[in-house]
């Protein structure tokens, strides 16, 4: 089992799959351009979990400074294969950030999940997450 950043196109594309289980929007005809303009214009970060090649589980993130809590490490997406789940897969990857997010000086890693994915929650309680507030949005 190995975890490496996706920085190549060829890189990149072996993580639709998976990714695609949380983003079902998502074409891959359109996957590379619009993680590498993610990179580019926001820093997104795409890390994979790979175990006999196959990508297993993948996580998109980036660092942010805030005034509440300084440095954070805030994770955007974050997936296991639905056909390989409960086999710490997602716990490593989880363990990989914490760590990234030391060596970059963060204090926090911070994720938003929907209310309706109740077994990623109960995944995020084991993991040591708690939930501190509401977060709102509207369409504009």
């Amino acid at each position: 089992m190995i975890i490496e950043h996706a920085e190549t196109d060829e890189q990149i594309a072996a993580t639709f799959d998976v990714m695609v289980q949380l983003r079902s929007h998502l074409l891959r005809t359109d996957y590379v351009g619009l993680v590498r303009s993610l990179m580019e214009t926001d820093r997104y970060r795409l890390a994979a979990l790979l175990d006999g090649g196959k990508v297993r589980a993948v996580a998109g993130y980036r660092f942010m400074d805030m005034l509440y809590c300084g440095r954070l490490l805030y994770l955007d997406d974050f997936v296991t294969d639905a056909r390989v789940r409960s086999r710490g897969y997602g716990a490593s990857l989880l363990d990989w950030l914490k760590e990234e997010g030391r060596t970059q000086g963060c204090s926090e890693l911070q994720l938003i999940s929907r209310v309706v994915r109740e077994q990623a929650h109960r995944f995020y309680f084991r993991e040591g997450f708690g939930i501190e507030c509401f977060h709102f949005r509207t369409k504009i």
